[in-house]
């Protein structure tokens, strides 16, 4: 890449100009977080991304908002809405993009604030969404507009998105983008992904995932004869066991060499979703004496760089192949319901590299790297889109996202607003 000189004093300009935007970012965080886009069902997409969209235009992007036609959920009531908005620089360079999804989980209850009002007090701006990630999405845009507004002929482009549907797998949101070239190479060169993981932490890598629904079967029969019949949900039960006491401290002794926080999460773990067995209880009266033919699992492993998902899929295969064999009438189903690899970008990458930079420029202190225990739209990113220089940097505490009283730190937000300026100066013009 050509060096584009820039002087010390500009950048510094620069990154100052964003604490005067204090009550901006305040502002932008409480209009994203009062446009509920509570997913599932995937409500209120266009609106939110047509305010990113229009703020974005009348500061010289172009604008593509983009429906994810088909994708899971997609329907005329609630649409899988994205925006891009792209803006090009003096010269041609490269690309750095800002990607935020816009959907938000269900609000739930516990809250002391109303979750959309986006309540601000303490330093803090409150509402479901404000940490993941509409804060990070408001510092992104924030820090894109300060890097215009210094007046620095900036080569290449710019862009940011607001995309659909990550907390449900990030099908109608980047892994469509990604499928039609809008996070590959020429178009794109770099990747920050504004999660909430701590605003002096740059995330490298997450750990991969396998979602399988295990069914049991039985024999339907009367409840006061159950020797007639053959209960599912007693099969299931010793398949709990067995994940119980031979799985899980196999899992639990496995450690990865990836950086993954919280510590607990640096070893395999495997969580119960969900257990669906026998007939529905109807909301009044008693429910039918039957003995349940059917019983179904759905269980969560989250797996290490180091083990292989065909082993991680032969694992379960093979405790339930034991049963079948050796447990009179089990019989069962599995179907994988989703799986992603481990993703592992270099931490010695452009985006990587000059993202810890700024942290210590901005910070003064060093950059963590660290990896997510669960996964975010990096892993289409990079398997879709072939696009290896993608990191997760923003703010936010990780520990706080779907969790009630929610909240992100405006100091955090400013901070990690300068570091993406200097991360996205760096990258488009080559300067330290």
């Amino acid at each position: 890449m050509t060096t584009v000189a820039v002087r010390p004093h500009t950048i510094e300009k620069a990154v100052e100009a964003i604490d005067a935007r204090r009550d901006e970012v305040v502002a932008l965080t409480r209009e994203l977080v009062g446009i509920p886009t509570v997913n599932p069902p995937g409500e209120h997409y266009q609106a939110c991304a047509e305010l990113v969209g229009e703020r974005l235009r009348r500061r010289g992007f172009e604008i593509s908002y983009v429906r994810a036609e088909g994708s899971p959920g997609d329907s005329d009531r609630y649409p899988r809405f994205n925006v891009v908005a792209r803006h090009e620089g003096a010269a041609p360079g490269p690309c750095v993009h800002f990607n935020s999804h816009i959907d938000v989980v269900v609000p739930g209850e516990g809250w002391t604030v109303d979750p959309f009002a986006g309540v601000v007090k303490d330093g803090r701006v409150y509402g479901r969404g404000t940490c993941d990630m509409k804060g990070g999405l408001a510092a992104s845009i924030i820090a894109v507009e300060a890097l215009i507004d210094s007046g620095i002929d900036l080569p290449g482009t710019l862009e940011i998105s607001g995309t659909a549907d990550e907390e449900s797998g990030g099908y109608g949101g980047v892994a469509y983008l990604a499928e039609r070239g809008w996070f590959s190479k020429p178009r794109v060169d770099h990747v920050i992904i504004p999660e909430p993981l701590n605003v002096d932490r740059v995330c490298i890598g997450h750990r991969g995932v396998w979602w399988a629904e295990i069914e049991t079967k039985g024999r339907i029969a009367h409840g006061s004869m159950p020797f007639l019949g053959d209960s599912a949900i007693r099969h299931m039960g010793a398949l709990m066991e067995r994940l119980e006491h031979e799985l899980g401290p196999k899992l639990a002794s496995r450690r990865s060499e990836m950086p993954v926080v919280p510590d607990g999460a640096r070893t395999s773990t495997l969580n119960i979703n969900s257990i669906h067995g026998g007939q529905p209880e109807p909301k009044e009266g008693l429910p039918a004496p039957i003995v349940a033919d059917s019983c179904r699992l759905v269980v969560d492993r989250r797996f290490l760089i180091e083990e292989p998902l065909d082993q991680v899929k032969g694992e379960f295969v093979e405790i339930l192949e034991d049963l079948a064999r050796d447990r009179p009438g089990f019989r069962y189903a599995l179907r994988e319901l989703f799986a992603v690899e481990p993703t592992l970008a270099d931490r010695d990458g452009p985006v990587a590299a000059a993202t810890a930079r700024a942290i210590q420029k901005v910070l003064g202190r060093p950059a963590q790297f660290i990896c997510s225990p669960g996964t975010y739209d990096q892993k289409h990113v990079d398997r879709i889109g072939k696009l290896k220089d993608c990191i997760a940097y923003g703010p936010g505490v990780l520990d706080l996202a779907h969790q009630p009283d929610e909240w992100v730190g405006i100091d955090d937000m400013l901070d990690s607003a300068k570091v993406m300026t200097l991360a996205a100066m760096t990258l488009l013009t080559g300067a330290a």
